[in-house]
């Protein structure tokens, strides 16, 4: 494992300079891989120390690399210490780096492998709960809700493999004058038959011809109101209705999350907290924050020197609430119920400032907890399409996936006998969705590309499934033999050293993913773990290796394919064994 050379380095450093080892792993930093490879497994940025006070932050940093590196001396774990432009180098026992990385896997640990990092000991713990997905009933699943949903999951299953414990919320749009119109649309052109047929559909038919004969029919228009206000009364028939369209939509999107490998804890909702936003309303009052704008709507004013150059509109001027009146609500409805440590939004970058007032008005109310609430934003897909042309709905481009990698697996002379093709075909085509998404930064807008995203070649979702099925399938041909006993010594090539001091890095992107919440880290890692699995592969043959050579051999592609299943799993890929 990583940490046992970070700490044997930390420990060399505390005696130096006369301080605890602790302070110093977190500046200590696996050294990326390279194609012209330095020989140096971990580094020191003595600007850190700098800056951190450990030394003077005034004279010559050269002077102080070259001091420190001399003060500090090799042994049987550290084998050589070399200092650089302000960096100081570690090159570790190669036999040493085998056995301490790859031991975990031969004793039923490889979930846990780089999961046990000290480096995690300064991030929140806890409770953490995720709102993410959140389309709006009585639609088909848009394809613009795809990012929020796989970008939330992936936080989520982050957070779990961290040892926090996770609530997954899906916050349902599921109020408004909307149910309105479609109530009163429902009753004039729904039908109960097609609605048991084909249920989104026909609510979606629905919707599109009363929003039509709503342009220009007044009757249309009040009788929408009417529905609206019957439904806030809490008139059975309303929300009989209602409840029902609520029902139907969790029941058809539950079809769509099995589909991608999601799940959710909680479906909540807007709806959820109708008569707690009037609560908030009266504590906005009673603390002095409510004010009344010109217009007559209830504001609170957000300036620095409160004088109402920004303020945030929480009430109509008919009395009635706002999204954000029912976001504080919701808000603090689950702190009181489940005590999160902290809460996590993901929605697209276009809500920054709606959270952004969020978080200011519950800090203004008193609520110091909403310090841990926080907002992912994310960018726009552009030029998400199908076949058929423009697409609309998420169904339809997991469809496509499935139907493009399925014929490009049959096009394939390497593919495998497979017993379920469609099965293996919709996985590995997530997969390439999820990977081609994850790549760059998330608030980032990019652009869809179906050829580049399905390439097995490329850095795709695709090769990262053909490497992971490649990888079970030699542990296959050699059932049992990576549980046995290794020998390190026989691991000296440097296609071997090149994984290892690869996998030294597994934590640290692990922690730096959890800092910034950005899954491109852990994306980018294992695309270039692959890289090196294949070389590897090519070099160094288990099949007619000596029998020693060939455990060895064994076991590290064992360790690879572990980290590589455990990472995609964090994504929210289902890895395949077979392709």
């Amino acid at each position: 494992m990583a940490c046992f050379f970070r700490r044997k380095i930390a420990e060399k450093l505390g005696r130096a300079l006369q301080q605890s080892e602790d302070v110093f792993i977190p500046a200590l930093t696996a050294v990326p891989v390279l194609k012209k490879q330095q020989g140096a497994d971990f580094r020191l940025l003595i600007g850190t120390l700098r800056a951190s006070g450990i030394l003077p932050s005034s004279g010559d940093v050269q002077v102080q690399t070259e001091n420190l590196a001399t003060q500090l001396e090799q042994d049987n774990v550290v084998e050589h210490i070399s200092a650089a432009r302000g960096i100081i180098n570690f090159k570790v026992n190669r036999k040493l780096l085998a056995q301490k990385l790859l031991e975990a896997f031969g004793n039923g640990e490889d979930d846990k492998f780089g999961l046990n990092s000290e480096l995690f000991n300064t991030l929140t713990t806890g409770t953490t709960l995720v709102e993410y997905s959140s389309p709006n009933i009585a639609k088909k699943f848009h394809a613009g809700h795809l990012r929020s949903t796989i970008i939330g999951n992936f936080i989520a299953n982050l957070k779990q493999s961290l040892g926090n414990d996770v609530i997954r919320m899906n916050y349902l749009g599921d109020w408004g004058m909307q149910f309105g119109l479609l109530g009163a649309g429902f009753g004039q052109f729904g039908s109960p038959e097609k609605l048991k047929q084909n249920p989104l559909q026909h609510l979606f038919e629905v919707y599109v011809r009363v929003n039509k004969e709503a342009e220009n029919n007044e009757d249309m228009k009040q009788a929408a109101r009417d529905f609206f206000r019957q439904l806030e009364q809490h008139e059975s028939h309303a929300v009989s209705l209602w409840q029902q369209f609520r029902d139907i939509t969790v029941k058809e999107y539950r079809h769509i999350y099995e589909r991608l490998g999601v799940h959710f804890d909680v479906y909540s909702g807007e709806s959820f907290h109708q008569d707690q936003a009037q609560e908030v309303v009266q504590q906005l009052q009673s603390r002095g924050l409510l004010k009344t704008s010109e217009k007559g709507t209830g504001v609170v004013d957000l300036s620095p020197n409160r004088d109402m150059t920004n303020v945030c509109t929480v009430l109509r001027s008919d009395g009635t609430t706002l999204y954000i009146t029912r976001d504080i609500a919701a808000a603090i409805n689950r702190k009181e119920k489940y005590s999160f440590d902290e809460m996590i939004y993901v929605t697209d970058k276009s809500q920054e400032n709606h959270f952004s007032q969020l978080f200011q008005i519950l800090l203004a109310m008193g609520h110091s907890w909403a310090d841990g609430c926080r907002h992912v934003s994310f960018g726009l897909v552009q030029g998400m399409k199908t076949r058929t042309g423009e697409v609309v709905f998420l169904e339809d481009v997991l469809d496509e996936a499935r139907a493009r990698m399925l014929h490009n697996m049959s096009q394939s002379n390497t593919t495998k006998e497979l017993e379920n093709p469609e099965d293996t075909a919709e996985k590995v085509g997530i997969s390439a969705l999820i990977t081609q998404d994850f790549k760059g930064p998330l608030q980032s807008d990019y652009k869809f590309d179906w050829d580049r995203m399905l390439q097995a070649q490329g850095d795709t979702g695709v090769f990262l499934q053909y490497t992971h099925a490649r990888l079970c399938s030699l542990k296959q041909t050699k059932k049992g033999v990576e549980a046995v006993a290794f020998d390190p010594s026989l691991l000296s090539e440097q296609t071997c050293t090149a994984i290892l001091q690869h996998l030294l890095r597994y934590d640290e992107v692990l922690y730096q993913s959890a800092q910034d919440l950005q899954p491109k880290h852990l994306v980018n890692f294992l695309l270039k773990l692959c890289h090196l699995i294949a070389s590897a592969h090519r070099d160094l043959p288990v099949k007619g290796s000596p029998e020693a050579v060939a455990q060895a051999r064994l076991r590290l592609f064992s360790g690879a394919c572990s980290v590589l299943a455990n990472g995609m799993r964090i994504l929210g890929i289902t890895p395949v064994n077979k392709m």
